[in-house]
């Protein structure tokens, strides 16, 4: 027989997932100038004690589960990174800086095996691996937007869109010039953009392979949502391999720079 008492656990499961990824998202990654509106009700402190948290296990912190990062166990007992968190069995989570996490292996070891509850077996290069597994999900997710067309590149396209007030998220390669980062940067803030955009730690040809497309060198994200997922990508990686890199100007990668005359071919 159906009654109310039945019926709530099912409603509450279908709805809840979808509510607690948006407030984690907007949350997580809107700009820092901006503010989500106020409903009057209350309703969006409801929605946040319901985003699924977790705790680091080496600095104890807790924060909601897709801010940190799942390690997970091979058939072998070996730690891996589960990035997409997709992984079976029992994850622990980290949610510090790659130096961090490789400062005190035996700590780290002992961390693991306390939240996994069995011996582990940490691999000398697992910071690494999380790195690695990080940066190819950010990819993959620039390259999932291109295919949906939520994206738009090319200098003279990117500065249209900016100056449209199309742009949610505006990225440089990191070999782009100067100049034209500038001028797609000051295209974006006077349409009510951010003041910069985001030098990516990859250059051309990385973002180029990532999109499917030929000489990368700017990306303006389009679409609000698509937006929010390629900086929450982003946003985990650079927590992760540079802690003190932002979204807003985050510096480019050392030694690399290009002129701006190649940015016209784009």
């Amino acid at each position: 027989m159906r009654t109310p008492r039945n019926d709530a656990p099912s409603v509450k499961a279908s709805a809840r997932p979808e509510r607690s990824a948006q407030r984690v998202v907007e949350g997580r990654l809107a700009p820092a100038s901006s503010k989500r509106p106020s409903t009057g009700s209350g309703r969006a402190d409801v929605s946040a004690r319901h985003v699924p948290e977790r705790t680091c296990v080496l600095s104890r912190r807790t924060a909601p589960k897709d801010q940190l990062i799942r390690l997970a166990l091979s058939p072998d007992g070996e730690v891996a990174p589960d990035v997409r968190a997709r992984a079976p069995g029992r994850g622990a989570y980290v949610g510090v800086s790659k130096a961090a996490l490789e400062a005190n292996p035996k700590k780290l070891q002992g961390a693991l095996a306390r939240a996994l509850k069995q011996e582990v077996r940490v691999p000398a290069d697992l910071g690494d691996r999380i790195a690695a597994a990080l940066r190819q999900q950010a990819l993959d997710r620039l390259g999932m937007e291109a295919r949906a067309s939520n994206l738009v590149n090319g200098a003279d396209r990117v500065e249209q869109a900016a100056r449209a007030g199309k742009v949610h998220l505006l990225i440089h390669a990191a070999d782009a010039g100067e100049d034209g980062r500038r001028r797609l940067d000051q295209a974006w803030r006077v349409s009510g953009g951010e003041q910069r955009g985001l030098v990516f730690p990859e250059d051309r040809t990385i973002l180029s392979m990532a999109l499917g497309r030929e000489n990368v060198v700017h990306v303006a994200l389009t679409d609000p949502a698509a937006a929010r997922r390629v900086r929450h990508a982003i946003d985990r990686w650079l927590a992760f391999i540079d802690p003190e890199a932002g979204l807003e100007g985050g510096a480019a990668a050392p030694g690399k720079g290009a002129a701006s005359k190649d940015e016209g071919r784009e």
